[in-house]
């Protein structure tokens, strides 16, 4: 089966953070990118939109009692593109971490342009 969409990193943010999780806590975010690769409407519970921006994602990951979020963007309506990771302590996601994603979004489509 061919996959809807194809997940790429920004830098090394995303796979710095994977590397550093439990083998549990990997398989999950390798299910769950899983289901963003293959399923045509993916579930907000595993992607949803941030409110207040244009264009900026969250993949939600819950293993145990651990939630943890990995910030994206689309390029094109196929590609995933992966940006900063945490592990969610609080309610809220924080802010500062919401301008982080924002900035590596920023530079990723800045580095686009230049490499045309």
């Amino acid at each position: 089966m061919k996959e809807r969409r194809k997940i790429i990193f920004f830098r090394n943010y995303f796979p710095d953070f994977y590397i550093n999780q439990s083998k549990k806590i990997q398989e999950k975010i390798d299910y769950v990118f899983a289901i963003i690769k293959n399923v045509e409407r993916v579930p907000e519970k595993f992607l949803k939109h941030i409110e207040g921006t244009k264009g900026l994602f969250e993949i939600r990951v819950e293993q145990g009692n651990n939630i943890f979020r990995i910030f994206c963007c689309f390029d094109h309506e196929n590609i995933v593109v992966l940006f900063n990771a945490f592990q969610k302590k609080t309610e809220k996601t924080p802010k500062n971490e919401i301008e982080l994603a924002l900035k590596y979004m920023t530079e990723y489509f800045k580095s686009k342009e230049i490499q045309q």
